[in-house]
């Protein structure tokens, strides 16, 4: 039997089992990865919208991340939310002499539009992304995190450029917001080398947990020894499968159908 894989990730709770934590632990099970976990906050949520968050202590989520890391270890590391500044100071802290891959999800706002960060949080997020392998913004992310116009398939390679210059880490610029038939992600190293991923756009509303799924499948993948930019084109083919399958959940933007995608 081949030894799995071993991902921590760290991130929020969904009630509703359809991002977050519960997305995360569902990807890197059915990538035949073992699934650890740091908890950053609770939230009370569903199809519809978040209705309530509760950060958990940062000491915790700290002893949460060490009981993982001392013991398990891990072979690639997987960043949601983080729900405060001051948890994503101490989250840079703890990781700075971890050797494996980090993949970094900046999450701002959740797929029904509840803001999950603050300015103060956003800023922090610089130390995350100097250590960070890979970080993956959608589109309004990646505006913010560098003020920069991402409207155009040149203003996005720009923006995604700067911040994978400014620090020293891979970017895939998620294109699901962007308009038209096909959905574009582009990756771009700090040297300037870039791949793109173009796929034709899925007509669906249950996309919840999209960005948590394909953070934590590179992961995932990254741990099984899979070079990047490969990672990257398997993790995305497993959103698709996943898209496809959803079950049909909830009133609002329902959740992904992980456990119908077998093997990847």
């Amino acid at each position: 039997m081949t030894t799995p894989p071993r991902i921590l990730a760290i991130a929020g709770s969904d009630s509703s089992g359809g991002a977050g934590i519960q997305a995360d632990i569902k990807t890197i099970t059915m990538l035949g990865g073992y699934a650890m976990t740091a908890i950053t906050a609770i939230t009370a949520q569903n199809t519809t919208g978040v209705q309530g968050v509760e950060l958990l202590p940062v000491a915790f989520v700290e002893e949460q991340i060490e009981s993982c890391l001392s013991d398990i270890g891990a072979d690639a590391i997987k960043i949601g939310m983080l729900g405060s500044p001051e948890i994503a100071h101490a989250v840079a802290k703890r990781l700075a002499g971890f050797e494996g891959h980090v993949v970094f999800d900046p999450v701002m706002v959740s797929t029904s539009g509840a803001v999950l960060a603050s300015d103060a949080t956003i800023a922090a997020f610089a130390e995350l992304m100097k250590r960070a392998t890979l970080a993956t913004p959608n589109l309004p992310e990646l505006a913010a995190l560098t003020g920069m116009p991402c409207e155009t398939p040149d203003e996005i390679a720009a923006a995604a450029h700067h911040l994978a210059a400014e620090h020293g880490c891979a970017v895939l610029a998620k294109g699901g917001h962007a308009s038209g038939e096909r959905v574009v992600d582009r990756l771009v190293y700090a040297s300037g080398d870039f791949a793109s991923f173009d796929d034709a756009r899925i007509d669906t509303r249950h996309t919840h947990g999209t960005g948590c799924t394909l953070a934590s499948a590179i992961a995932t993948l990254l741990g099984h020894g899979q070079p990047l930019d490969h990672a990257i084109r398997l993790a995305r083919r497993f959103v698709i499968e996943a898209l496809h399958k959803a079950p049909g959940f909830g009133a609002g933007s329902g959740p992904l159908g992980h456990q119908a995608v077998r093997g990847g």
